[in-house]
């Protein structure tokens, strides 16, 4: 992919482009966001704690995740506990004009690599049953999906990689 980018942790001053890159997202097949989330409280949570990432290309942001460990997840009972602590990939966007380009795999490459200088050993998210492309791209990652859940109003397969 011949495209010149920088992936650099969000500050405050790209709120507005962030929430703006979460709502692109809306009515997509298989997102389950809405209104209310992802919000700027959200933002905030993720700005407090340096975990939310931005990829910006040509002054835009383009792409952007979080890197979290959510203790409603955890609490699953499908994740190999032998290799907690375990973190989460979540809220990963890419601007709708921009899919297809490779972005969303140089996310998960530069997430993973994160989580695991933040020090976990392994890596566990949910993802809608039902989204086959999202479950294929992972699968080249090398995660496994380990169980369902019902979760946030949502039916999801719940997916664990070792770090």
């Amino acid at each position: 992919m011949d495209l010149d980018y920088e992936i650099v942790l969000a500050t405050e001053e790209d709120r507005e482009e962030v929430l703006a890159l979460y709502k692109s997202q809306l009515g997509r097949p298989f997102c389950p966001w809405d209104e209310e989330y992802p919000s700027n409280g959200t933002i905030d949570f993720d700005l407090e704690r340096d975990s939310l990432f931005i990829l910006r290309s040509e002054g835009k942001i383009v792409g952007c995740f979080s890197v979290e460990d959510d203790e409603d997840v955890d609490a699953l009972e499908c994740w190999d506990r032998s290799i907690f602590p375990g973190g989460e990939l979540a809220r990963l966007a890419v601007l709708p004009e921009m899919q297809n380009k490779g972005i969303a795999k140089i996310l998960v490459e530069y997430g993973l690599a994160e989580l695991k200088r933040r020090g976990f050993k392994s890596i566990h998210f949910l993802v809608d049953k039902h989204n086959v492309k999202a479950l294929k791209a992972y699968s080249h990652f090398g995660f496994k999906t380990v169980g369902e859940t019902f979760m946030y109003e949502h039916e999801y397969l719940c997916c664990e990689k070792e770090l």
